[in-house]
């Protein structure tokens, strides 16, 4: 089954940043896309604000 929600520790294996930063892409992208703090950000949305392949990230965080 695939999961459609990433999280703080997926984006620190995609990008080699600290944890710091990638809460705050995490804060980024749910402030673009007008979310609220409880909801979950997708990888989709996670790779359109990065400029990257989905299919890509989804075999980093199997």
């Amino acid at each position: 089954m695939k999961r459609m929600c990433i999280y703080t520790n997926d984006i620190q294996i995609i990008t080699g940043k600290s944890e710091r930063y990638c809460r705050a892409i995490i804060a980024k992208i749910r402030k673009q896309n007008n979310k609220e703090k409880h909801q979950s950000i997708t990888i989709e949305e996670f790779c359109m604000y990065q400029g990257l392949d989905s299919n890509e990230v989804r075999k980093m965080i199997k």
